[in-house]
């Protein structure tokens, strides 16, 4: 911190309140943590399942729709080609309408989403489809700022390893039970029995945040202007040279966490999409043994959604990073070279998906300075990452009808666990030295 700080002078509590928690509001300030971590928990769990669910049953959506394998692939491609194109949307929705009213509007968005979804022929599938995404894409961008005002900065890590495993619980949990429910209700009622968790999760929301709606103007303030927080807690003006500085110091980190999401994301999407294929046809497992061998994948990553946190609490931040990116790289190497291992790569490379999710998103709250550049930096991060998730499952597939064979794929998913890497590793350095 600067030793001119305008907190010179102000008492030694407030001192070391202002050096432990730079970007963040005093704690007094702040709601009880078991409250914040049950809302983003109950938030995540929300935020990837409904996607997860059409994959179960995909076979009698195509028979009750009569969908092709276009409009198939579009169940689960269009929400997150959603994720990058309506980002811009939801930093509008934060700075107009503020954090609370964010979450409650993604959450009604999904809700609606998928009892429409469910509802009608193929067109109001793909409609439903077309608003979970965009809905989802609100709690996307609004998670990181609620965690940069609401948590200390000590506990980012782990805050964002709750949230990053939540998503995969749900995944897992819409996986395992979507088709058993299908067999019993149809695949209507099925994917619609999901809304039961998405509106308990609404409900939530909807008393914990209520004493926000009355407060826009100041939400609005605080997304455009920085918290006034941010001057009472012994941090400089948001003017001047030092600003500029320290706005293009953030930019550069932003830009490199931008290369470390695409590259997280295209390898997650990628590896989920060809993951079961792959070992059908390179290890000749059938069908229900591929599926739970694949399922490893998004298992262990609440392994590394909660082992990044636990790691950079005891060493240099830079540690877990350069470990997720080692266990990344492990998953196509591993595939390529000793393919018999099928089941131990999956694991690490789950660990990786799930712990480089938790570092790339616990360093925004860390750097941001205010709501305004939180939500920002989340979006321009996750629009880049998205759009790199989009492209990259199509185009391993492309390499693998091309070549026919599976070496190709794994080059590409080898690239992006490589820009993870470089990208994160250069970010934590860079905000190192802030």
């Amino acid at each position: 911190m600067d030793p001119d700080s305008p907190a010179r002078g102000a008492d030694a509590h407030a001192q070391t309140n202002a050096k432990e928690t730079p970007t963040h509001r005093p704690s007094a300030a702040r709601p009880a943590l078991p409250w914040v971590i049950t809302g983003i928990v109950v938030l995540a769990l929300s935020l990837r399942a409904p996607i997860i669910a059409p994959t179960a049953v995909i076979g009698d959506i195509q028979a009750g729709t009569g969908l092709n394998a276009i409009g198939a692939g579009l169940l689960t491609g269009l929400p997150v080609l959603l994720f990058a194109l309506a980002t811009p949307l939801a930093t509008r929705t934060i700075r107009r309408f503020g954090p609370e009213a964010t979450v409650v509007l993604c959450l009604a968005g999904v809700l609606a989403g998928t009892i429409i979804r469910s509802a009608g022929p193929a067109v109001v599938v793909l409609a439903g489809t077309a608003l979970i995404g965009v809905a989802m894409t609100l709690g996307n961008i609004v998670v990181p700022v609620i965690i940069r005002r609401d948590v200390s900065w000590r506990q980012v890590s782990t805050v964002t390893g709750a949230y990053s495993a939540a998503m995969n619980v749900g995944s897992m949990a819409t996986l395992l039970g979507t088709a058993p429910l299908a067999a019993l209700f149809g695949w209507r009622w099925a994917i619609a029995s999901w809304g039961v968790v998405i509106a308990a999760g609404l409900a939530y929301w909807l008393v914990w945040g209520r004493r926000q709606f009355g407060a826009r103007a100041v939400a609005a303030k605080s997304m455009t202007e920085g918290t006034q927080t941010k001057r009472t807690t012994a941090e400089p003006a948001s003017d001047g040279p030092g600003a500029a500085m320290a706005g293009n110091h953030n930019r550069r980190i932003v830009g490199l966490l931008i290369l470390a999401f695409c590259g997280q994301s295209a390898a997650y999407y990628a590896t989920t999409a060809w993951l079961p294929l792959l070992l059908s046809e390179t290890r000749g497992l059938g069908l229900a043994a591929s599926g739970a061998t694949a399922s490893l994948f998004q298992v262990a990553a609440i392994a590394g959604a909660f082992g990044v946190p636990l790691l950079a609490a005891r060493t240099r931040t830079w540690i877990p990073v350069a470990v997720i990116g080692l266990c990344w790289i492990t998953l196509p190497i591993g595939l390529l070279i000793a393919p018999e291992a099928y089941v131990l790569w999956s694991i690490i490379g789950g660990i990786a998906q799930g712990g480089g999710f938790t570092a790339i998103f616990s360093l925004i709250p860390r750097i941001a300075r205010s709501d305004k550049e939180a939500a920002s930096a989340s979006a321009r991060i996750q629009s880049g990452g998205y759009l790199a998730a989009t492209c990259a499952p199509p185009l391993a597939g492309w390499l693998n009808s091309v070549t026919g064979g599976w070496s190709a794929p794994l080059l590409l998913v080898l690239a992006a666990t490589l820009a993870f890497g470089v990208g994160g590793l250069l970010a934590v350095r860079l905000s190192e030295r802030r």
